[in-house]
């Protein structure tokens, strides 16, 4: 027989960029692996210079960044690791984006507007991405802008289970903070015990960024416990409306749940002072407890870590789901 046998096993590496360091080493911890040194710096004009210490080739290569502000600078570097991991010979690289850049501009509002969450899909494939992993994208929708496999993970049981465990549900009610949310409330109410749904009706502004005016609750919250939950808070205004509304509205108590706590700006003063109980997020971008009185951040690590094994392992993401698929 001619030719000969060589060792062609699977080799997992973890790649973190500079955005969320304590998120890589959690992740990495999680698998019990090592992340693979990087060295990393800014020219004095602004562009990016990536490196990694070891070889990468014939790797699974799995490349985490979280994208706070400066947003823009942490995706141009993702990119350019995932191009360097590239032009490295990486058998397979899959870029993890716990918080999707640029979800919100997933179409068009009117005409002459981009949709900037299908430029970031094709930035990543261009880039040398073969798959992406995500956890609750601002819509189902931008799975279909990306051109190959897309794990769309959700916080859910996370921040439900957290919940359960430290208050009641007789007394629950579930509030989307808007119409388009209903569907998502439907499946927090089911797992809190079939929990009765109320949504706030709102305008938003499409002149003005983050201008949103909450109006009047739809459904009875008298008297209960309110549950109000979004994918993502940003500058914090529409959730302390609707918290204002839904006390007008005779509501007990409220507690705030979001997976992704950007937060930017008086966000921290909104919603330490709106009346709200608790603020609940996961560290899917980097939190500080500096200005809250309320906030609470759960790990989203583990999450993450049970995904990229299942990745490499070539086993079911969707078991991750809980039913929730």
């Amino acid at each position: 027989m001619t030719g000969e046998w060589i060792d062609n096993q699977k080799n997992l590496m973890i790649f973190s960029g500079r955005a969320h360091p304590e998120l890589g080493d959690a992740v990495a911890k999680e698998l019990g692996v090592e992340l693979t040194p990087m060295t990393a710096r800014d020219f004095a004009n602004g562009e990016i210079f990536v490196r990694f210490e070891e070889s990468v080739r014939g790797c699974d290569a799995f490349v985490l960044q979280a994208h706070p502000a400066p947003l823009n600078k942490w995706l141009m570097e993702q990119l350019i690791m995932i191009d360097a991991l590239k032009r490295g010979s990486a058998k397979r690289i899959t870029a993890i984006l716990p918080f999707f850049p640029y979800a919100r501009q997933d179409k068009k509002h009117r005409g002459r507007e981009p949709i900037s969450a299908r430029l970031v899909a094709d930035l990543l494939k261009t880039a040398g991405a073969d798959r992406i992993v995500s956890v609750d994208l601002h819509t189902d929708q931008i799975q279909g802008f990306f051109d190959g496999p897309v794990d769309h993970m959700h916080a859910m049981p996370i921040l439900a289970d957290y919940i359960k465990e430290h208050y009641s549900l007789e007394n629950l009610c579930v509030v989307s903070p808007d119409a388009g949310r209903v569907k998502v409330s439907e499946k927090w109410a089911n797992t809190l015990g079939d929990a009765p749904l109320a949504f706030i009706h709102k305008t938003r502004s499409v002149d003005v960024a983050n201008e949103v005016v909450a109006n009047r609750v739809v459904g009875d919250v008298d008297g209960r416990v309110c549950l109000l939950i979004d994918d993502m808070i940003d500058t914090g205004g529409t959730i302390a409306g609707a918290v204002k509304v839904l006390r007008e509205a005779g509501a007990a108590d409220v507690i705030i749940a979001t997976t992704h706590g950007v937060f930017s700006g008086p966000a921290a003063e909104r919603l330490s002072k709106c009346g709200a109980r608790e603020v609940i997020t996961t560290d899917t971008l980097p939190q500080t407890h500096e200005g809250w009185d309320n906030l609470t951040v759960l790990p989203i690590a583990p999450l993450l870590a049970k995904t990229i094994h299942e990745i490499f392992e070539n086993g079911s993401v969707t078991t991750l789901f809980e039913g929730q698929a």
